[in-house]
């Protein structure tokens, strides 16, 4: 038995790190074509007089909503809980008529949210500061607030027993072990998004598989992706389109009300290290068990994916896995944008 659990690691490793190796370089050969090109583009361009010169003006991103103003959300990961905040305080604003809104509900209320910790409550209030007035307020509010609930064992988290979520959000996921190397820092996140996919099944509302709609006459851009092996239908958006609004609504009115699949946001960095994770080839088509006890991992389907802007999110603040750092002069991941992937479950039968 000990036996084939080692290899059955082992492959799971090898498995992992042939796919990070493939990344690393698909990446590569990026950054080749883009310096190449960078270079061609300076080359047409010069000699030419800055009177003839045209420049693209810059594209205003909305924020894509991704949840319904009906759904029952789950939070998973939170730090000092600021994006909680950020929810109620959207849904607040909303409620008094603040700028920003729209003759159709937008926002869940808080009694929709239940935000979850890994730390014990004493752990999350030394570990960051202000977070126990943040855990005060948004429980006042109504939304359910539990601690030492391990996002990769949600299935033995005794608060969510029973509970079916239509959206599980884990925000800039991160095992926090502090490994220098590159190649096993990987592994072990790999591993930890597996787990959280592995056991949000028990949790995940049950439904057909959810239309993600597009606003009419656009054509896809930047912000938005479909996934490349994905075979979901998208239909045309009756919604916002007014791009002064700070988000972009891409539900209908009638699906604000219609029971789906639950579905999972994972939230990081689009840059690397962290695109070495490679979170959507995890989640459709993961690896073998790292053991013969461990259940294999469901495969999901990848609904979409788009920028997470955190100036959209007011009061929202980014916090490390270990804290408040009170020297630190960390670059990891800096530059390039903050991306949100969505996924459902593939089979039914895997819930």
């Amino acid at each position: 038995m000990g036996k084939t659990g080692k290899a059955s690691k082992g492959s799971l490793k090898s498995a992992l790190q042939a796919q990070q190796s493939r990344l690393e370089k698909k990446q590569k050969a990026l950054q080749a074509a883009q310096v190449a090109e960078q270079k061609y583009a300076k080359k047409k361009d010069n000699g030419k007089s800055s009177a003839n010169s045209t420049y693209a003006s810059p594209r205003t991103t909305q924020q894509t909503m991704p949840f319904r103003p009906t759904d029952k959300v789950l939070l998973v990961g939170e730090g000092n809980f600021s994006f909680t905040l950020a929810l109620v305080r959207l849904y607040q604003n909303e409620a008094a008529g603040g700028s920003g809104c729209t003759s159709r509900s937008v926002f869940m209320p808080p009694a929709n949210i239940t935000a979850t910790a890994y730390d014990s409550d004493e752990g999350c209030y030394a570990k960051y500061p202000g977070a126990k007035e943040i855990v005060d307020e948004v429980r006042k509010s109504g939304v359910q607030v539990f601690f030492n609930v391990d996002a990769t064992r949600l299935d033995k988290a005794n608060p969510l027993k029973g509970k079916r979520f239509d959206k599980v959000i884990w925000n800039f996921p991160h095992a926090g072990k502090g490994i220098t190397d590159q190649d096993r820092n990987i592994l072990s996140n790999q591993l930890l998004v597996l787990a959280f996919l592995r056991s949000v099944v028990g949790v995940l509302a049950k439904g057909p598989i959810p239309t993600i709609f597009k606003p009419k006459k656009k054509r896809k851009t930047e912000d938005e992706d479909e996934d490349e092996d994905g075979d979901i239908d998208r239909k045309n958006d009756q919604g916002n389109e007014d791009e002064s609004l700070p988000f972009s609504l891409p539900y209908t009115e009638s699906e604000h009300r219609e029971k789906t699949r639950g579905s999972v946001l994972i939230t990081l960095r689009n840059v690397a290290p962290y695109t070495l994770w490679d979170v959507p080839k995890l989640a459709k088509k993961p690896p073998a068990s790292a053991t013969a006890s461990t259940a294999p991992n469901p495969k999901y389907i990848q609904l979409r994916s788009f920028a997470f802007i955190r100036d959209a999110w007011p009061q929202y603040e980014h916090r490390m896995t270990k804290g408040e750092r009170a020297h630190g002069t960390g670059t990891t991941g800096e530059g390039g944008e903050d991306r949100t992937w969505e996924f459902c479950l593939r089979d039914l039968r895997d819930s």
